[in-house]
């Protein structure tokens, strides 16, 4: 009687958990192919896995001599120097290279695996788990590299640092149903990926990861406000830079949201993936 009732209720249970139901189904395949994903950006690349870590490097610097050098931009509340700068500046850069990993590699995810898409047997819903969890690699890899530069730049260390994956979690949820929803659009509407590489851009010189917020007109701080990364970022940098709490009634506002989100992408990607095939 109690295996009859399992079987009854396990997979309806598993249809109530929506976007995470690929998760629980098919979790070694969406690990074994995260895995291959991260290896396969790097094959045949000299320094490998090193990339990951030389470009965002590569990209704080050009950044930090552009404004923390060139224009002379300083964060309020700091002691002024660019070493208090690049460190903000990082964490900026860290969660908005999260967002716009997740969004510009979303047109071409369906498109880009026709051969899986032709294979009915094939699960596709984790294949958007696979671009978040590898983004998910390259942010905390990223975040590694913070602490080491702010214990040698500034010479500081802050236990909350180890919060940022509670912080980064809510953003990790709208990244999920932002690439099943954009993902499947594309397929039907190829113009989207014209469009993700200038909304990439467009988010982060319209957030806080370069400007203080606090600093703009009030008429244009509300802007900046409504972007979904300028929350995270900001209390990113509360647990990782400022040493403090995070706001976790906003980060629980912001992750009943995101679930919400997470779940319409996954309703519509279950929707339209019955054409996948014939237009591809």
């Amino acid at each position: 009687m109690v295996e009859m009732y399992s079987s009854a209720t396990a997979p309806r249970l598993l249809s109530l958990a929506g976007p995470f139901a690929a998760w629980l189904r098919h979790r070694s395949l969406t690990i074994e192919l995260t895995r291959r994903d991260i290896l396969g950006r790097y094959r045949g690349a000299n320094f490998g896995l090193l990339w990951s870590l030389i470009s965002p490097f590569l990209m704080l610097a050009i950044y930090t001599m552009a404004f923390g050098y060139v224009m002379k931009a300083r964060w309020p509340g700091t002691t002024g120097n660019t070493a208090d700068f690049a460190m903000l500046l990082f964490l900026g850069l860290l969660i908005h290279g999260f967002f716009a990993e997740c969004l510009t590699r979303s047109p071409s995810l369906i498109s880009g695996n026709s051969n899986l898409v032709k294979k009915i047997v094939f699960p596709l819903d984790v294949l958007p788990w696979t671009v978040v969890l590898s983004a998910l690699f390259h942010t905390f890899t990223n975040a590694a590299v913070y602490v080491l530069l702010n214990l040698l730049l500034r010479g500081e260390f802050h236990a909350t640092v180890l919060l940022l994956p509670l912080v980064l979690a809510p953003l990790a949820l709208a990244a999920l149903g932002m690439v099943w929803l954009v993902s499947s659009l594309s397929v039907f509407l190829r113009d989207i990926a014209q469009v993700t590489g200038v909304l990439a851009t467009a988010m982060l010189f319209l957030s806080s990861a370069i400007v203080p917020v606090q600093t703009l007109p009030v008429h244009y701080q509300r802007i900046f406000e409504l972007n979904p990364l300028t929350f995270i970022i900001d209390q990113a940098r509360e647990v990782a830079y400022w040493g403090r709490l995070p706001d976790w009634q906003g980060l629980l506002l912001y992750a009943v949201g995101a679930l919400l989100f997470a779940y319409a992408g996954f309703a519509v990607f279950q929707k339209t993936r019955r054409g996948f095939a014939d237009v591809l």
